[in-house]
């Protein structure tokens, strides 16, 4: 297929509105990453330093977790300034740096737009809870007299609020909140809250950003006598958010993060005018549960539950990220089942998941941690490495909230894992100390000079994953042999023809195939591209 290159800002780009469907996206936490000015806190001028590194590793996009003006009760997520970076990470022209270095390495960067909530330190509700009943101003949220509406609507953060409703003393009222309390959430009934949200969003695409995570998409609207959730109105906004992107920019994203069933995930794809992107959550706690039951049927089940997608709409997969390994969309026996078997330690668990980085999920067994990223990388979709998972770093469970699986990158043997120069009092957050998984023995520098090292292993099958169109746009066909320990699938996309054969099992299986419709083929394997006999 031949491309253009589009020059913006003296930055080239492949030109290709696509971009997502063949795309490696890592995932990082500016704060995590590296430290640039030595206060213990990463950077955009320590990201920026590190671009060789993903640049080499392959990924061809950066998803940055919020780096906003914030109190940081939630790691960010608790927004009080869409359009200015928070002093820790640096400043507006340390991002357009970074950017311009990214672009200048084909590396495109997709930023968070959390248009749920707010932090309650956002001028908006400072003013809100100031302002008089039934003015624009305090309708920019949603406010009650009682806790007795929407009854319906599930606690998310059930470890943390008894209620969706806080009383707010200042206000005399009570306001709504789908996530914690110091997070009200904003009122998409009020059209002043719609041009806000456009006016940020426009502030990040004008500057260059490629795409937008839109955190909590599913619960923008409240109705009575619903669970507020997945509402029409919902996906009206996102078809006039997808217009106004598409009218203003070129080559611009959209990703929904929609922990829902697919049924109801798929509908924000809309008729592929709304979101571009979707996280696909089901089929996530699924690949663990197949490996540890040795059967293929939760992943096989899951996927075939899934609704056909608009042709230019893709899912985002992932194996672990900065949250909780979620078990929302599984069954209670199901969650009992991940919980006994991932989570023996009460500590490990939290809300309605797990709190665990991928290695110690899988006891640091190589071989899992292989397959499960083989299947991450071969299943429809765009697949989606969490920092610091490409060379098997551990966690800590003792450390508060989800902050065990947020902890500094590992990058060398020295002071801090070479994540920063300070003295490590002041970090963030501790460096991992674990035996099984230190930062002396488990870092970059160390795998770098390793050819038979886990980062290697993944340099290398990023590039496999890069070099074949039919991993991010192909079809899917099972196979199902006899053996249930082994699971086969077919990836297909004009003239390239993947066959996957996952043995799930902890040994040696056998598994008989029945491949006739290849007649005369000639096999060939795609790691070391050894050649097999014809198929007969």
């Amino acid at each position: 297929m031949s491309r253009k290159f589009a020059k913006s800002s003296s930055i080239l780009l492949d030109d290709n509105p696509l971009w997502y469907r063949d795309a490696v996206i890592y995932e990082v936490h500016v704060r995590a990453f590296h430290d640039g000015n030595g206060d213990g806190i990463g950077d955009f001028q320590g990201l920026s330093e590190k671009l060789d590194y993903l640049q080499d590793l392959g990924v061809t996009a950066l998803w940055l977790l919020p780096f906003y003006v914030s109190p940081l009760k939630d790691d960010g997520y608790d927004i009080a300034d869409y359009t200015q970076i928070h002093p820790d990470y640096g400043t507006l022209h340390d991002f357009r740096l970074f950017l311009r270095a990214a672009h200048e390495r084909g590396i495109r960067v997709i930023t968070e737009l959390v248009i749920n909530h707010t932090s309650d330190q956002h001028p908006w509700f400072l003013r809100a809870r100031d302002a008089k009943p039934g003015t624009s101003a305090r309708n920019f949220y949603v406010w009650s007299d009682t806790q007795e509406r929407y009854p319906e609507a599930r606690i998310i953060f059930k470890d943390f609020e008894p209620s969706n409703w806080s009383w707010d003393p200042m206000a005399k009222a009570y306001y709504w909140h789908r996530f914690y309390s110091h997070q009200p959430d904003l009122n998409f009934d009020n059209p002043e809250v719609h041009k806000a949200i456009f006016d940020a969003l426009d502030f990040w695409l004008d500057m260059g950003v490629d795409g937008l995570r839109l955190d909590a998409v599913p619960y923008l609207y409240e109705r009575e006598g619903t669970n507020c959730e997945n509402l029409a109105e919902t996906h009206a906004f996102l078809k006039k958010l997808r217009q106004h992107v598409d009218s203003k920019y070129k080559n611009r994203m959209l990703l929904a993060e929609a922990n829902q069933w697919p049924e109801d995930a798929v509908a924000y794809f809309g008729d592929g005018d709304e979101c571009h992107m979707a996280f696909h959550f089901p089929v996530m706690p699924r690949l663990f549960m197949s490996l540890y039951m040795e059967d293929r049927f939760p992943i096989i089940d899951i996927l075939d539950q899934t609704p056909a997608i608009p042709e230019s709409s893709q899912w985002a997969l992932f194996l672990r990220n900065h949250d909780e390994l979620t078990l929302e969309m599984v069954t209670d026996e199901d969650r009992d089942y991940m919980y006994k078997v991932y989570a023996s330690d009460p500590r490990a668990r939290i809300n309605l998941g797990i709190r665990r980085r991928l290695a110690p999920l899988l006891a640091t067994n190589r071989r899992r941690v292989e397959l499960l990223n083989s299947l991450l990388f071969s299943l429809p979709g765009t697949p989606v490495i969490y920092y610091g998972d490409e060379i098997g770093m551990g966690d800590n469970i003792y450390l508060g909230d989800r902050n065990g699986v947020r902890t500094p990158m590992q990058w060398s043997a020295d002071r801090n894992a070479g994540f920063s120069r300070t003295n490590p009092q002041r970090l963030y957050l501790p460096v991992i100390i674990d035996p099984e998984h230190h930062y002396e023995t488990v870092n970059v520098d160390a795998q770098q000079q390793n050819p038979a090292s886990l980062l290697w292993w993944m340099k290398r099958l990023v590039l496999l994953r890069k070099n074949y169109q039919a991993f991010g746009r192909g079809t899917i066909e099972f196979l199902l042999p006899d053996n249930r320990k082994v699971l086969v699938f077919v990836r297909r996309l004009s003239d390239e023809i993947i066959l996957v054969v996952a043995n799930l099992s902890r040994f040696v299986n056998y598994v008989e195939l029945d491949l006739s419709a290849y007649k005369g083929m000639v096999p060939v394997e795609l790691f070391g591209h050894t050649r097999f006999p014809s198929m007969s």
